[in-house]
């Protein structure tokens, strides 16, 4: 099932930064999941870890990193055809592979680089420690916004593994296609700001829009920590 805010489809920069997307996102998620028995909540980063923040802060619900990279294409790291959890888990997208003419040799290529930036990640924003035991758990996974779908259903397929009993996705922006992706897959969906059409990017969606380094990762979650110390 899909949630949605009819006032938001199709529009463009309709939030001022990811703070304020997390905050729209939580005043969905309230209803449903405050007074509830708590989930863990897994952000992606970098982009996803603002939004998540401020749903954590609402639902009072524990906060880890969910580490999946996409596969990135050989001539532009910005783009993919894929993505690669930090478990291993891969999905490859085929009919972009096949557009795009690309090898196995270049599938390999995209894999190691995926999977050395996910070890990077996993040492610099988590310590390397083991993930928190989800089963049966609700895991709410964030993100700052779905182009493709591809990454978020890899990490998809990473907590199912580990047996948990229900998989909401939420994020502030996302495309209609994507959505139709993922649908299947998970429990529920919460995104505000549903777009339609045959372009799309996230940064669309904010007024102020650009890209954190670990440094202001590190710093948001260090700043859910204080407001959470008593």
């Amino acid at each position: 099932m899909i949630f949605e805010d009819p006032r938001y489809r199709n529009r463009i920069h309709v939030f001022r930064d990811r703070t304020e997307a997390g905050r729209r996102l939580a005043e969905m998620l309230r209803p449903a999941y405050e007074k509830g028995p708590p989930g863990w909540i897994l952000a992606i980063p970098a982009g996803g870890v603002p939004v998540a923040v401020e749903v954590a802060r609402a639902l009072k619900w524990p906060l880890d990193l969910l580490l999946v990279k996409k596969l990135p294409l050989p001539w532009n790291p910005e783009a993919g055809f894929g993505a690669l959890t930090i478990e291993g888990d891969l999905l490859v997208n085929r009919e972009a592979m096949r557009y795009f003419r690309l090898t196995e040799e270049d599938l390999a290529w995209a894999r190691e680089r995926a999977r050395e930036e996910l070890q990077k990640r996993n040492r610099l924003l988590r310590g390397g420690r083991p993930y928190p035991d989800l089963s049966g758990k609700t895991v709410l996974l964030v993100d700052d916004g779905l182009a493709s779908g591809f990454t978020m259903l890899a990490g998809v397929q990473m907590v199912r593994r580990k047996g948990v009993s229900k998989v909401i996705v939420a994020v502030p922006t996302a495309s209609e296609r994507s959505l139709e992706l993922l649908e299947p897959q998970v429990d529920e969906i919460y995104c505000p700001n549903v777009r339609s059409g045959p372009y799309f990017a996230v940064a669309d969606a904010y007024q102020n829009w650009y890209d954190l380094d670990y440094e202001e990762v590190l710093d948001f979650l260090k700043s859910l920590e204080k407001s959470s110390t008593p």
